[in-house]
């Protein structure tokens, strides 16, 4: 006997004791009558017993059938329990939730989207890990990645958020203290606080007349993450190149100055990334526009 194939009809044959009647179980199931009863038909005939009694009142169970109901109330049970679970889970989802992102997104873009997550699902817990490498979602058990930069050749979802164009910036105290530029090469006067993989001959983009000119900076400085430069150009060390996100609040306060406005550094693409390749969890459709909403508003 094919115990799998009789899973469905044990159910079937709870529910039509639970409804007292095949029609009634019929009209529960959405399904006909008669499927109800071929359904019960065939259980009997598989286990060779009789599970029911039928009059024109209704139906009982048999002996045999009231020992059989116990078990079957404990399969529909778990079965309900499953799809309940599976239903809060989409909509309280709860445990982990990881993360990676890199440094010039996580104050004003992922830690404000995070926050609001949180509240509106205090059943999750974010873990974060904040580098400007980039991790594979899947060799680091990876719910999300945050992804600055051109996409990686892999089958992993990406969900645009926005893009980051780097820009030239210093202190008005560092500026004073030496000079403003007025053209490209004055640049190069400068003491340039550059990351790990910002390099002295760079091309740079004229937003003006759209053309791309090469120069070359005069490096004071080497670090690895945004967050640091940004740390020693507040120390009023030297020029930065940095992403407009994090640049803009900072020249609105008066901490930093844009210089040569109409010259921009790269320009790169930001993404979301997951490794859902259908439905996606309702806190990853949502962290996503939380995102976005935070990035455009910068």
């Amino acid at each position: 006997m094919d115990n799998i194939k009789q899973l469905s009809r044990l159910i079937i044959f709870a529910e039509v004791v639970q409804q007292g009647s095949f029609t009634g179980a019929a009209k529960q199931l959405g399904i006909t009558k008669s499927a109800v009863s071929q359904q019960i038909k065939s259980l009997e005939a598989d286990m060779d017993i009789r599970v029911l009694n039928r009059t024109t009142r209704g139906v009982s169970t048999t002996a045999l059938g009231q020992k059989l109901l116990s078990r079957c109330q404990v399969l529909k049970d778990q079965v309900d329990l499953i799809f309940k679970d599976i239903v809060n889970a989409e909509e309280n989802p709860r445990g982990r939730f990881a993360i990676t992102l890199p440094h010039s997104l996580e104050s004003n873009v992922v830690m404000p989207a995070i926050e609001q997550l949180c509240i509106e699902y205090p059943g999750i817990e974010p873990e974060i890990i904040v580098s400007d490498s980039s991790l594979d979602l899947v060799e680091n058990n990876l719910d999300v990645a945050i992804h600055a930069g051109d996409l990686p050749d892999s089958s992993y979802r990406a969900l645009p958020i926005g893009t980051i164009t780097e820009i030239f910036c210093a202190t008005p105290l560092y500026l004073n203290k030496n000079f403003t530029p007025q053209k490209l090469s004055d640049l190069a006067q400068l003491k340039w606080i550059s990351t790990s993989w910002q390099k002295q001959k760079m091309s740079v983009y004229n937003s003006t007349n759209k053309e791309k000119v090469t120069i070359e900076l005069t490096q004071f400085s080497k670090v690895n993450t945004f967050s640091t430069a940004l740390a020693m150009a507040l120390r009023h060390l030297g020029l930065v190149l940095l992403p407009d996100n994090v640049a803009k609040p900072l020249i609105k306060s008066g901490e930093l100055v844009h210089i040569m406005e109409q010259f921009t550094g790269p320009v790169w693409p930001v993404h979301t990334l997951h490794a859902y390749q259908r439905e996606k969890p309702v806190h990853l459709t949502r962290f996503h526009q939380l995102l976005c909403n935070h990035f455009h508003n910068l």
